[in-house]
């Protein structure tokens, strides 16, 4: 616990230090445009002189700053920033690290900083990255950078390269590393920590070799630790593990993050349909997909269609959001009208148009809790159309307890303000419906759409909420011209 504690404090540590610079670059960037302002107002000699060494005095502050960061916290910084401020900041980063910082970038920022970017410095920037690397950034670069960047690399990184981007985007073979250390199962360990002692460079996140044989078919893997705790003069095909988890390029890179999780694995073997070696996953790979499906999630369950430069133009920003809302718009229009069918009811008995907001709002709330468990166990592979009737059924029963007993609760409020018997029974009966309402589309509409291949989670939350309004005020109202007037 102890331990789990201090990781907590490093990782909120981290946090406010990265605020704190992000708001030291703001000062900086302030103080430059105001110094530059002042200084371009005043009438002195050598004017041009004088403005042009402020002008570099305020930069190369800033740009100290910024060549200690690491790439990642100057993505930060450059997400955080408006457009202006952020393409300032990113004339002052180093050349050398513009590819490393477009790998970190956001999508959405990293189009408005390759667009700030001349063919000549994309490809110095593409230049400087793996294969695998490469292969996450070459869907954002012009066709010509792109043509220019194959024609530049050797036919090994060439042909790996092409092979990568020939897989869909969510397939394993689109993200699998090629920076692979090997070995063969008749070697002592003894030679294996000699021939490791010889890299120029050993590869990030690596827990493991891969051994394979003169075909470089995949014979089993030698955990780093099993090299330092067995005898120098032990054979590495005695001690291999023979069962790792093994991946294809085929695979979808979600499934692959899963097992990830599940397995604890830092990295894993990629091999073809005869079991060739062609590539490995890492953790932090790994890492990037699980962030980038939980984001993707969250979006899409508000019904945005990707995700959003939080500078972005406002035209774009339209674009991405005006679908959702106009489904929304039409939704709306149908509760109005469902509501304008019951205004008599509603004219004789005032306290329905104060009640019925609340059984919509319930039933509403009460659906999308439905939905996000089955969207969540639909990722996790844990359940499918299959299981439908089964899940129905208890989500019905959760329904029908939730309904009753906050019915309840409510009716006895209702009579309560209004001291009418009638209408705080009406009001649990309208509850108590609606709730059973909420469970029936929480759990139909995600597992419709994970039967017809659709994201279960796109535009979930805004068609639950719409439906559950409509069927909220139609039941409420319904239950109360019946049984009230």
């Amino acid at each position: 616990m102890t331990e789990l504690h201090e990781q907590e404090d490093k990782v909120i540590e981290a946090k406010e230090s990265l605020s704190e610079t992000l708001q030291q670059v703001i000062h900086l960037l302030d103080k430059h445009k105001l110094v530059e302002h002042v200084v371009h107002r005043q009438d002195m000699p050598k004017h041009d002189l004088v403005e042009s060494i402020v002008h570099k005095q305020n930069l190369n502050i800033l740009q100290h700053k910024l060549d200690q960061l690491h790439p990642a916290d100057v993505a930060y910084i450059l997400e955080s920033l408006p457009l202006d401020d952020r393409l300032m900041v990113w004339d002052l980063v180093k050349a050398d690290r513009d590819g490393e910082i477009l790998l970190e970038a956001s999508d959405a920022v990293r189009q408005t900083l390759i667009a700030d970017m001349d063919s000549e410095e994309l490809l110095a920037a593409a230049e400087q990255l793996d294969t695998d690397e490469l292969a996450d950034l070459a869907p954002d670069l012009p066709k010509d950078v792109l043509q220019d960047l194959l024609y530049s690399l050797d036919t090994q990184h060439r042909e790996r390269l092409q092979s990568a981007l020939s897989y869909p985007d969510d397939t394993v073979g689109a993200i699998m590393d090629f920076d692979i250390v090997t070995i063969r199962d008749d070697i002592t360990l003894e030679v294996v920590l000699r021939y490791l002692r010889r890299l120029p460079k050993f590869p990030d996140h690596t827990d493991k070799l891969f051994v394979i044989n003169r075909d470089d078919i995949l014979q089993g893997v030698l955990p780093l630790k099993r090299i330092i705790l067995n005898d120098p003069e032990t054979r590495v095909g005695d001690i291999m593990s023979t069962d790792a988890v093994v991946f294809h390029p085929e695979d979808m890179a979600d499934q692959a993050a899963m097992a990830f999780e599940r397995y604890d694995l830092v990295t894993a073997p990629v091999v073809d349909n005869n079991r060739k070696l062609v590539g490995r996953i890492t953790v932090d790979t790994v890492m990037d997909i699980i962030r980038e499906e939980a984001e993707a999630d969250m979006l899409s369950l508000a019904g945005l269609r990707e995700e959003e430069d939080f500078f972005a133009s406002i035209w774009k920003s339209v674009q991405n959001r005006w679908a959702w809302l106009a489904i929304n718009l039409v939704t709306a229009l149908v509760a109005s009208r469902v509501i304008g069918l019951f205004e008599g009811s509603i004219e004789k008995i005032v306290a329905l148009a104060a009640l019925m907001p609340i059984v919509a709002g319930i039933g509403g709330n009460s659906g999308n809790q439905t939905t996000t468990m089955i969207v969540r166990g639909l990722a996790l592979g844990q359940i499918s159309g299959y299981h439908m009737k089964s899940l129905l059924q208890k989500e019905l029963g959760v329904a029908l307890l939730n309904g009753l007993l906050w019915g309840s609760v409510l009716g006895l409020i209702a009579f309560w303000l209004y001291h009418s018997a009638a209408l705080g029974l009406v009001m649990m009966a309208a509850m108590t419906l609606n709730l059973l309402l909420a469970a029936i589309i929480g759990v139909t509409i995600p597992l419709v759409m994970n039967k017809l291949d659709r994201d279960p989670a796109v535009g979930s939350s805004v068609l639950i909420t719409a439906m559950t309004d409509s069927g909220g005020f139609l039941i409420f109202l319904g239950l109360a011209t019946i049984f009230l007037l």
